[in-house]
């Protein structure tokens, strides 16, 4: 069985480590905060100008003007912050933050991203991806692993405009987990119940099954 957002939120979470700053992209991304683990304390990061993001509110506790960089209504943690634009996007540019996790279109075997437009489509902005994958080392994208018609996102080549270059070095799909390795997507772990043949089948770039 292919994993559910929520899954795969989960997955990306074990990344995090006691003391990172992170940033989480919109979409599949903004559930890791629902996912920290226990015993470790992050602060994560909103590009629209808040440090120390906490997990999504109940209902009783909305508060309309505390939003995410997606729009989304967020909470606090104790010690948060908030600032400008510049304050935030100078954390980001000066390689401040420990782990970004983002969403995409399409990522290569060339470890190239397309995450911030589809040519034809309403753009509302490209938000602030580039300046996301040219600040951050650690960088792990997390989407579906085909689009809504079946067409694979892992690609020899990218075909939609590039948000960035050569920097992604981590994708984790609803059907596993794929390291990017001189050329390849190296499969590391597989979603249960997903066969390789079928991961392999779904993947247009060269994939490379690990022991």
């Amino acid at each position: 069985m292919a994993l559910s957002r929520e899954q795969m939120a989960a997955r990306v979470a074990k990344e995090l480590k006691d003391g990172y700053y992170v940033n989480l992209g919109i979409g599949i991304p903004t559930l890791v905060a629902n996912y920290i683990p226990d015993g470790i304390e992050v602060m994560l990061q909103s590009e629209n100008g808040l440090l120390g993001m906490g997990s999504f509110p109940l209902e009783a506790d909305v508060d309309a003007d505390l939003i995410n960089a997606g729009k989304q209504t967020v909470t606090t943690v104790p010690g948060a912050s908030f600032f400008n634009s510049a304050e935030s996007f100078a954390m980001i540019r000066g390689g401040h933050v420990d782990l970004t996790v983002l969403g995409a279109f399409e990522v290569d075997v060339s470890g190239n991203i397309a995450s911030w437009m589809i040519p034809g489509k309403l753009v509302k902005g490209m938000g602030g991806a580039m300046d996301l994958v040219a600040g951050a080392d650690n960088i792990i994208v997390t989407m579906m692993h085909a689009d809504k018609y079946g067409n694979s996102k892992l690609l020899p080549q990218c075909e939609l405009p590039l948000t960035g270059a050569g920097c992604i070095k981590k994708v984790l799909t609803d059907l596993g987990y794929f390291e990017i390795e001189d050329g390849a997507f190296v499969l590391k772990e597989r979603a249960p119940g997903v066969s390789v043949e079928e991961i392999r089948a779904k993947t247009a770039g060269t994939l490379i099954a690990a022991d």
